[in-house]
């Protein structure tokens, strides 16, 4: 147990996993905002909207994670200069690699909770749109009164499945420098190489702590939220 303590002792590993946490709450916000606007344009009886929802997750959906870090983090953030922090700030790399961080994953996601969602709206049975639309309905109140309530609750399954892979997936941003669990286990792995084992130990049980209570809960929500029919 000398070398767990060792570990504990040298680095900051709840604030590395808490930065996890941060990245997970704050992708999952914006692909589930992202990720509901796309599924809408997928459902749209526009047909232009129906070809952007349809490229999006088309193309995103099959581009690696890697690459979207990198082109947000290198060529948003330091080529073009666009940045989501103050540049007067003393945590402005911090802060900043942590944000573009935040929009690569909830980009990539984002995709996967549009299909989730349309996977949802489909369970709906046609006939509550059409008798929504009977009564006066346009499009747009029809899919927030009576269609999304459904298709969410229908989605939760798969909303809880992308969200624990997007958990998994925040070690990617490790690759430019934001310090979350992976970029500590990176530098554990350089400076404390005989403590691999331990090392597997810290993050193995890490991610095992965050993504278990996940699959869980939302394996209770689809249980108890379930539509009957």
């Amino acid at each position: 147990m000398s070398g767990l303590g060792t570990l504990f002792s040298q680095y900051n590993v709840l604030g590395a996993f808490w930065m996890t946490v941060q990245l997970t709450l704050w992708g999952a916000l914006g692909a589930l905002v992202l990720g509901t606007v796309i599924a809408v344009c997928r459902v749209s009886p526009v047909s232009v909207l129906q070809s952007f929802g349809a490229w999006f997750v088309t193309l995103v959906r099959n581009t690696p994670l890697t690459l979207i870090v990198a082109l947000c983090s290198l060529g948003i953030a330091d080529n073009l200069k666009i940045d989501l922090a103050p540049g007067d700030s003393p945590t402005f790399i911090v802060d900043n690699g942590f944000r573009w961080g935040v929009v690569a994953l909830a980009f990539y996601h984002a995709s996967f909770v549009a299909e989730a969602i349309r996977s949802g709206i489909n369970t709906v049975p046609q006939g509550q749109a059409e008798a929504a639309r009977s009564i006066g309905l346009s499009f747009g109140p029809t899919l927030r009164h009576v269609v999304l309530p459904q298709a969410f609750r229908g989605a939760i399954a798969p909303l809880g499945n992308t969200l624990i892979a997007l958990t998994k997936n925040t070690t990617v941003v490790a690759t430019v420098g934001v310090a979350e669990a992976a970029y500590m286990m990176r530098n554990m792995i350089e400076f404390n190489p005989s403590l691999l084992y331990w090392i597997f130990v810290i993050m193995a049980t890490g991610f095992v702590v965050l993504t278990l209570p996940m699959g869980l809960l939302f394996t209770w929500l689809s249980n108890r939220l379930a539509v009957h029919r």
